[in-house]
């Protein structure tokens, strides 16, 4: 072939072109045999066309097409012919046309496949996918697949929206560092060796946190970055080592439009890449609200089933456990105390839920610190004219002649399920009920279909939280976030009271975005230190750039960042980041395709004068 550059992509033609001379670039997705015909399936990232090698083809043409295989990389030319009727396939986009080939070039063959490019399917509809790791290393091949090239490509579609929205809202691109010190806070950092300064060492960033405030005391007054981050930590389905955030953040602001910006954001991003429309202000929970209702500062709230508070039933009987969470509230919010004894009603499925099933959720419970998980039935009284409520099963015998007033306060009616958790601790009690209410919403499918995305903000943080190991006070989310300011006269006095002007953007239970005011007052800012136990020799030594900086008329200021491979992950319905990632680590921080990490050369060492010790081997 002359010329083998492509004059349409795979993903181009339809009816409109019938009678073109074209050429196709591609690579083969399945060939078929039928009869003096050969049908081939040539794919690219536009899409798949059908080319077909019939008698009219050269004797060369059709020993070419007979001798391809799939995911060979070839040229096709010939003309745009209009599908018998009865032939068009009305699922692909190209599905009224075929190419009639004249000419076929092979520019690459492809050895044994490790795995199918093409879709293998169960008879559900399933997608059977290889082990992870082995697509992992062949992520190149991997890449090929619809599925993710859709994902990358509304990935693209993501970041891209994103600048347009920033933009034109006067934001300014401005990139941060990605060698920088090292400051013990958050994860473990990721150390880069310094071969000019011995001994030494730079950081990766964890979040450009530091630099975007030092922006803000520069006068760049809005600024985002789609920034990378690296953090030590164990990985999971929507955490890696490397990842990335749409960083942003203003001057001269408050709470009320971040939010406001970050809402619109969202919205633009799902209009223009999805055309899906979000509702202009997103729900608000307080995080007392949140662990109290769905007991989890991230809840789910595509389905409802509220937590109870049902600390009147400890009066109600004799049962010991109950009395033990309901005489300790745990907390002492500014509208009423909240006990540590919950319940959750599960509508409509005592005849459906086994003690084997209940057993399964009492496993659940108590992977969060639950003791266990107490339960009744709700059936019809066994009585001469069959009106009322009664109990059966689990702990129904102490409760017995108790039923209608039970109910009555808790909403319950026949062949409700009643779950039960008692904790000393109101926040033990909540999170292992929320892990409960969970794993009910993925069981019994409870997700509103027309609910597909739900946003909702959770506001009111607690500032500090004590940590029994250490014996000290630490900050919830950083040390640099404002706290509340009717807070400030009692910082010392009373830190578990305070309440951080801090807020977290929650999609479909993933903690998607979080976010701060920030301190800008250096006075301010040293009382944090100390509450916390920093020194002014450690604080200094570990954050005093910025201390200064905020020396010199700092401006009221304030952030979020958005994590972009979450975001894309949920608007993919995918469950782990790793589907939406370009290349990956795997969940023990390693790429099985080039192998990273791995060892160096000793000369390179010498020149960082480091020294590697034998660590043993399990």
């Amino acid at each position: 072939m002359e010329n083998a550059k492509r004059t349409v992509t795979c993903g181009d033609l339809t009816a409109a072109d019938t009678g073109k001379d074209v050429i196709l670039n591609g690579w083969v997705l399945r060939t078929r045999g039928l009869g003096g015909l050969t049908f081939i399936l040539l794919r690219d990232r536009y899409g798949i066309t059908q080319v077909v090698v019939g008698d009219k083809a050269s004797e060369e043409v059709k020993k070419t097409a007979a001798s391809l295989k799939s995911e060979y990389c070839i040229a096709v030319k010939g003309k745009v012919a209009a599908r018998n009727p009865k032939d068009v396939n009305k699922d692909m986009p190209t599905g009224e046309i075929e190419v009639e080939a004249d000419e076929i070039e092979i520019f690459t063959k492809s050895d044994v496949l490790p795995f199918a490019i093409d879709e293998v399917r169960q008879k559900d509809g399933t997608i059977v996918l290889p082990n992870e790791d082995l697509r992992l290393k062949y992520r190149y091949l991997d890449l090929r697949r619809a599925p993710m090239q859709h994902n990358i490509i509304l990935r693209s579609k993501v970041a891209f929206a994103t600048r347009e929205f920033l933009t034109e809202k006067g934001f300014l691109e401005i990139e941060t560092p990605t060698f920088i010190k090292s400051t013990p806070e958050g994860a473990r950092d990721y150390l880069v060796p310094s071969r000019v300064h011995p001994g030494k060492f730079y950081s990766l960033p964890q979040s450009p946190q530091l630099y975007k405030q030092l922006l803000m005391v520069s006068g760049f007054d809005k600024y985002f970055q789609i920034a990378r981050c690296y953090r030590d930590e164990d990985a999971r389905g929507d955490r890696q080592p490397e990842f990335t955030q749409i960083d942003m953040e203003m001057s001269f602001t408050n709470r009320e439009e971040v939010l406001e910006t970050t809402e619109g954001l969202m919205g633009y991003i799902f209009k223009k890449t999805m055309n899906y429309s979000l509702p202009a202000k997103f729900d608000r929970l307080s995080w007392d609200d949140a662990f109290n209702f769905y007991g989890s500062d991230k809840p789910d709230l595509r389905f409802g089933m509220k937590i109870q508070d049902a600390a009147f039933m400890a009066g109600l009987s004799d049962f010991n456990a109950f009395k033990a969470g309901a005489a300790n509230p745990g907390m002492d919010v500014e509208r009423h105390k909240r006990s540590g004894l919950k319940a959750l009603v599960v509508k409509n499925v005592a005849d459906k839920y086994s003690r084997k099933n209940i057993e399964a959720l009492e496993e659940v419970a108590k992977k969060y610190k639950a003791k266990g998980l107490a339960w009744m039935k709700v059936t019809s009284a066994d009585s001469a004219n069959g009106s009322g409520l009664a109990f059966e099963g689990g702990i129904s015998k102490f409760f017995a002649g108790k039923e209608n007033e039970i109910c009555s306060k808790l909403g319950a009616e026949k062949n409700d399920l009643l779950l039960f958790v008692s904790d000393e601790q109101w926040q033990t009690a909540c999170t292992a009920m929320g892990a409960v209410r969970k794993q009910l919403g993925k069981d019994l499918k409870l997700y509103d279909p027309k609910d597909e995305f739900h946003f909702v903000w959770i506001i009111d943080f607690p500032y500090f939280a004590w940590n029994e190991d250490e014996n000290h006070w630490e900050t919830e989310h950083h040390m640099f976030t404002l706290p509340q300011k009717k807070y400030w006269p009692t910082l010392e006095s009373d830190p578990g009271a305070v309440k951080g002007d801090l807020y977290d953007l929650v999609l479909n239970g993933y903690e998607l975005a979080s976010g701060s005011m920030r301190i800008n007052d250096p006075d301010l800012q040293q009382r944090i230190f100390k509450i916390v136990g920093y020194s002014n020799e450690r604080a200094q030594k570990a954050f005093g750039f910025l201390v200064q900086a905020f020396k010199f008329g700092a401006p009221p200021h304030g952030g979020i960042a958005p994590g972009l491979d979450r975001l894309v992950m949920l608007m993919c319905h995918e469950e782990s980041i790793h589907e939406v990632i370009a290349f990956p680590k795997n969940n023990l921080a390693a790429s099985p395709m080039d192998e990273c990490p791995s060892p160096v050369d000793e000369s390179q060492l010498k020149d960082l004068h480091i020294a590697c010790t034998e660590v043993e081997k399990d």
